[in-house]
């Protein structure tokens, strides 16, 4: 019966595969393929996971598709592209150990680093890929000039060759802990090929594509940790594949879209591009047929609160081996610490997939940056969005949901800065909107404008970090507890150490600022202090509109 039953839950979970998985357009290429080739070469790949192992699919649920791919006679490969090991408390407390034991027992062939892999410090990321029992790989992750993994490997099946090359964006120098690319003198040694032309990194992902197709590879599939944000040029997804040529497929991630396109490469030939999502919410596929090589590619989605695992009952190895990993630290998380009478947010709850805490006010950053200013007696506090990682429900909030928001373990800092620098800052932070960006600040004691119909005029460097402003500023009427900004006026400023001391998301402005406090107390204890002892343990109608209070004013067309 129990053998019965498990078979029953296989071809359900694979009947939901195929009905999720969405409409496909195929790419035709002139390739090899044998006439003994006896089944489709299928790569799953997942992105952006963030420690999310129990929700949506899961691993649960990757294993099970994984099981179900390979027993419909495919080869399967199950490759991932980054921000695996950071983004939940499990990653936090085992600094990415319990990820990389789980990959292990899924059986991955290969990841590429994304950038919060370097979250926990560059020793311990490559203490981690000690541990892991496949192999990293990137063609532009460098030690002064020297690669630290492999550019790109091979895999074979069937005497088809196919290749994948890894590439991470530059652009993770500034959105993670900056001090995992620097020596103790405070230089740069480690580096993502960045320069303002984006050629380098071209070059690098051409060259690997070349030396692949000279060691026989039939196909070569690019897995990057590059994205589609607007403010990431010349790092997208989209410059990479239009300044190369020889790729058949790009398995994307980053910016945590799911999007399927087809791109145009240097050669006007038709490329696609695949990405995944985050949290487990996707699976990515692409699949080699055996019948003319044809190559296609698509998404296995899954959209509810309950994961897949609970839903179907499903049932494999990794179920025993999640448990473990989470009971210690699932009990303890499940203290309840504060209570809300609202929904504390980092989306929009009408376009629920938009994460508007990088782009607008919400009144979880409202909430974040209180806990700061009020516990540190700043003038100003700000939080930047891509710090605030996870929605808070209404209700009980328990010590897990406060992990979630913060899981970096960032220390709140107080520095001294000039008003001039404090537009600079916000100048900087909202220079992707209408679009996303990480360094979006969430704010608190100070109001202001964004004429969006402004272009940005921030500049910045190879690394994109913040070189100054060349024109007209599209932050306006700022007012510091409800007076106007006085450039030369000396404010108090809190905010994490990863922007105030760090250069964080490109937060160069803060440099040479007088520091008053290098470390006041963790951002998620700051946040708990904040509600349990200023709010009296309860969120109440202060913060109940999910766009805030109307610190953030976005002004779309000249008036």
């Amino acid at each position: 019966m129990k053998t019965t039953m498990k078979k029953v839950l296989a071809i359900v979970t694979l009947l939901l595969f195929v009905l999720t998985a969405g409409c496909t357009k195929k790419v035709e290429r002139e390739s090899f393929v044998p006439t003994d080739k006896t089944g489709d070469i299928v790569v799953l790949f997942t992105s952006d996971v963030h420690c999310g192992i129990d929700q949506n699919f899961g691993y649960v649920g990757l294993k099970a598709a994984k099981d179900a791919a390979e027993a419909a006679g495919n080869h399967v490969i199950l490759v991932d592209n980054g921000d695996s090991i950071q983004g939940e408390t499990i990653g936090t407390m085992t600094k990415g150990e319990a990820s990389i034991k789980l990959m292990n027992a899924l059986g991955y062939d290969v990841a590429i680093p994304g950038n919060h892999e370097f979250d926990y410090g560059m020793e311990r990321f490559l203490e981690l890929t000690e541990m892991a029992n496949f192999p990293y790989i990137s063609c532009n992750f460098n030690k002064e000039g020297e690669l630290v993994f492999d550019p790109y490997i091979i895999k074979e099946f069937d005497d088809v060759k196919i290749a994948f090359v890894g590439v991470t964006t530059p652009y993770t120098l500034n959105s993670s802990l900056t001090t995992s690319f620097k020596d103790d003198d405070g230089n740069y040694i480690y580096g993502f090929l960045e320069d303002e032309s984006g050629e380098k990194l071209y070059e690098a992902v051409q060259q690997a594509t070349d030396d692949a197709r000279a060691e026989g590879a039939q196909y070569v599939v690019l897995m990057g940790h590059l994205g589609n944000y607007d403010n990431y040029h010349p790092y997208t997804y989209d410059d990479v594949i239009s300044h190369t040529s020889g790729i058949d497929a790009v398995l994307d991630g980053h910016s945590h879209d799911s999007e399927k396109k087809i791109a145009k490469n240097k050669d006007g030939d038709d490329i696609i591009r695949q990405a995944c999502g985050t949290k487990m919410e996707g699976i990515g596929w692409l699949r080699i047929s055996v019948d003319g090589g044809e190559v296609d590619s698509g998404l296995y989605t899954y959209n509810n609160t309950v994961s897949v695992a609970e839903l179907l009952g499903i049932e494999n190895e990794m179920n025993a081996l999640i448990e473990a990993a989470t009971h210690d630290l699932n009990e303890k998380f499940k203290e309840v610490v504060a209570h809300s009478d609202y929904d504390l947010t980092i989306y929009d709850p009408v376009s629920v997939n938009v994460r508007i805490v990088r782009k607008m006010e919400t009144n979880l950053g409202d909430l974040c940056a209180d806990a700061y200013r009020y516990q540190t007696g700043a003038d100003i506090a700000f939080i930047n969005g891509g710090g605030v990682r996870a929605s808070i429900a209404k209700g009980d909030i328990t010590l897990n949901d406060i992990f979630s928001v913060n899981p970096f373990n960032n220390k709140i800092a107080v520095i001294e800065v000039s008003g001039r620098q404090i537009l600079d800052a916000m100048e900087w932070g909202v220079r992707a909107v209408p679009g996303e960006s990480g360094a979006f600040p969430q704010v608190s004691g100070l109001t202001y404008e964004i004429h969006s119909y402004l272009d940005s005029t921030c500049t910045q460097d190879e690394m994109g970090m913040f070189t100054g402003v060349t024109g007209e500023y599209r932050v306006k009427n700022v007012k510091v507890g409800g007076e106007p900004l006085d450039l030369d006026k000396t404010y108090t400023l809190a905010a994490n150490d990863f922007i105030l001391l760090n250069d964080g998301d490109g937060y160069t402005m803060f440099k040479g600022s007088k520091v008053l406090n290098k470390s006041v107390n963790l951002d998620n204890q700051m946040l708990i202090d904040y509600i349990s002892e200023i709010l009296g343990g309860n969120i109440g109608e202060e913060y109940a509109n999910p766009y805030g209070q109307g610190r953030i004013t976005i002004i779309s067309e000249a008036q």
